[in-house]
Parts: C-alpha cells; structure tokens; sequence
C-alpha cells in the first residue's frame, strides 16, 4: 500500500506542499537556547541500531592544470571489512567524470534501482567559478553524499563496478571495457515494448508518479524563491556596509555625539556580520538540498518509466499469446519471465520509494531545523548588537 506521504500526494492540488519535520509539539515549550534544537535532532538520528561495515569519505580537492584542461580530483578513502574488499583501507583519487562513469553503470547494470542524482555539472559562464574555493567545497560535500547514498543502499552497495570505483588505481582500464553482460538488462528493457503502449499503471505506482510530478514542482518554487531571498539578503548586506561607515564618519564631526555613533556604526557591523553568516548557509547548506531532491524525483521518474515498459512486454507478449490459434495449456517460458522481471522490479521500486522517503523525511527534518536555528542566531546576534548600544545612549542622556 502506498505510504502517507504518497496518499497525502493526491490531495495537493493548489496547496503548498507541506515537508515533514521535527518541531516543537503543540503545548510543549521550547528548547532553551536554539542550539539545543540540533543537538536534541542529532541524538534522535544517532538511534538507528545498524551496524554498518563500508564507510567512505570524499576529501581534499586538489587542483590540476594540464596542457588541454584544467579540473578538480577528489580523495576517496574507502574502510571495509567485507570479503569483497581485498584491503580493509583504499585511498584513491577520482573526479567529476568518474563518479559520472559509475552512475551510468549502476543505472546500467541495476535498472530496477533507484541511483542517486549527481550534482549538475555544467556552471553558467560568468556566474560561478567552477573553481572557487565555496563551489568546490559544495561540489565535494554533494559528491560524499552521493557515495552514502550509495553505501547505505542494500544493493547498489555491493555492485561490482562500486567496489572497481572505490578500489581501482587506474579507472581508465575499465572504462575502456565493452558493457559486460550483467548490465544488458538495462539496454534490453528500453527496446522490449516495440511501440506498445501501457493500458494503466497499477494506482500504487500511478500515485508515486502524481506525487513525484506535485514534489518537483513545489520544491522548484521554493527553490526559485529561496534563490530571489538570498538575491535581495546580498543586496541589503552591500546597503548595510555602506550604511555602517556613514555613522562612523560623521562621529567625527561631532563632541557629544561622537562616541553613540560610533556605537551605531558598530551595532550596523556586527549584524552585517551576521546576515553574512546567515546568507552564506542558506547558499551552502539549504539550496544543495532542494536541488538534490529536485534531480531525486526525475531520477525516481526515470526508474518509473523503465518499470512501466516493462510492464507493458509483459502485457504485450500476453496479447500475443491470446491471439494464437492452437491451445496452449501452460504459459509460454518467456512470458513467465517477463511476469518474474515485472514482479521483481515492483518489489525493488516500493522498497526504493519507502527508503528515499524515509531519507527524504530525515533530510527535510535536519534541513528546516537547521534553518530555524540558524535564523534565530541571526537574529539573537542583531538584538544583542542594538541591545548593547541602549546603556551607551542611556548614560549621554542622564549626563545632560
């Protein structure tokens, strides 16, 4: 049966889509102090129970300038005490083209899973330098997601061509290399309808497909209007620079005057200070997580669409059958494995969907947490900033 996240997915409409997350229940009071916030979400997340034996790392980006092109490598540190590792520890380098090789094997060769997105690739000319410090900071973190998702997956983890990613010294070798049988299942699943159109998805899987449809389109708007918030908090920030020295400048002119607007011109730095700070993690940590979903529902789309053409051999070779003249007691071989193959994709696809939205649900929960707290430190630091110049002003009062 298809979750509540599902269910809840048909009644959209015009609505706003409502994330799930870990706030405070009604009648409770709240934490504190904010930071309490993250560090009550963290011991929550922490209880898990798993045991797990593959941890990978993504780290220090190094920069190489060669003849014809310029790019970024990335450490990848792999520990593991599983019998396919020969070493329990690798360390390898690899970069952007590489992880994109080992996406396109896993889809490939696991065409019932669900990979996880990569971060875009291409940057807009002019607008982010590929090669600044923040973007390859953000690019590293979303690449170590990437790898998690796929260590976390109970499939995908012990694909081969993982393990030939996380371990080969030179992976040029087997990017050379023809697809290997394992992974023509994946090409066959695109040419087996032959023209055959689906009747009906099955309503589990039709309600996955409205829900995915409604998720991108919202979380593409709050990602458009997060992006014009952060635009407009730049803009106010420059204003603030500029606004702060005035007071400053024109302490100097004055006696009396002189040491509270110096006061103010301070207060405006420090809550320039902050809405720096405050802008900076929205640009880091807020936008990257919306982006990722937004390319998780068209991976989930994809993934969706293959078990459909599926779906539609099997109903095509049972049309086939129907029509033959001469009495068959038994079901052709071929079409009870195209029923096995539809069966099996089924299975996988519900068991991915329940695992992202679970996935979906945790990263939500951490991400609008950390967003409260870190708009709640902002604001805090500006209070105190205009807070402190309050007795400076009091006591020029109480002197005249």
């Amino acid at each position: 049966t298809p979750s509540p996240d599902l269910l809840m997915a048909r009644s959209f409409g015009d609505k706003d889509l409502i994330l799930p997350n870990g706030g405070t229940p009604a009648g409770t009071s709240s934490p504190a102090s904010s930071s309490s916030l993250l560090n009550r979400l963290q011991l929550d997340d922490d209880i898990d129970g798993e045991t797990r034996d593959l941890f990978v790392i993504v780290d220090d980006p190094k920069k190489h300038v060669c003849t014809m092109e310029t790019y970024i490598t990335y450490r990848i540190t792999t520990k593991s005490t599983r019998v396919e590792f020969d070493l329990p520890e690798y360390s390898v380098r690899r970069r952007y083209q590489d992880f994109d090789w080992l996406r396109s094997k896993l889809e490939e060769s696991q065409p019932t899973h669900l990979i996880p997105p990569l971060p875009e690739k291409f940057v807009v000319k002019g607008v982010v330098d590929r090669f600044s410090e923040e973007f390859v900071e953000t690019r590293r973190k979303a690449l170590d997601k990437f790898l998690k998702r796929i260590t976390d997956h109970p499939v995908l983890s012990f694909n081969e061509h993982f393990n030939v990613f996380l371990t080969a010294k030179d992976l040029n070798a087997y990017k050379k290399q023809g697809i290997a049988l394992l992974t023509r299942m994946g090409e066959s699943v695109k040419h087996v309808t032959g023209g055959y159109k689906l009747r009906t998805r099955p309503l589990e899987f039709a309600a996955i497909g409205d829900y995915l449809d409604t998720f991108a389109l919202k979380l593409g708007t709050i990602d458009r209007i997060a992006q014009r918030i952060i635009k407009e908090e730049i803009e106010y920030l420059v204003e603030l620079r500029e606004y702060g020295p005035v007071y400053s400048t024109w302490s100097t002119l004055e006696g009396e005057l002189a040491e509270p607007l110096e006061g103010v011109s301070a207060c405006i730095g420090n809550c320039s200070t902050a809405l720096e700070e405050l802008t900076d993690d929205m640009t880091e940590d807020f936008l990257p997580v919306l982006r990722e979903y937004i390319l998780y529902s068209d991976s989930m789309k994809s993934v969706l669409k293959k078990r459909d053409q599926v779906q539609a051999e099997y109903e095509a070779k049972l049309e086939a059958v129907a029509l033959r003249k001469e009495d068959r007691p038994k079901v052709p071989a071929d079409v009870e494995k195209c029923q096995d193959r539809m069966e099996c994709f089924n299975a996988d696809l519900k068991a991915d969907m329940e695992r992202w939205q679970n996935n979906k649900r945790q990263d939500f929960r951490q991400l609008l947490m950390g967003m409260a707290d870190k708009n709640i430190q902002y604001y805090e630091k500006c209070l105190m900033a205009w807070e402190s110049i309050i007795p400076l002003l009091q006591e020029k009062q109480e002197a005249k």
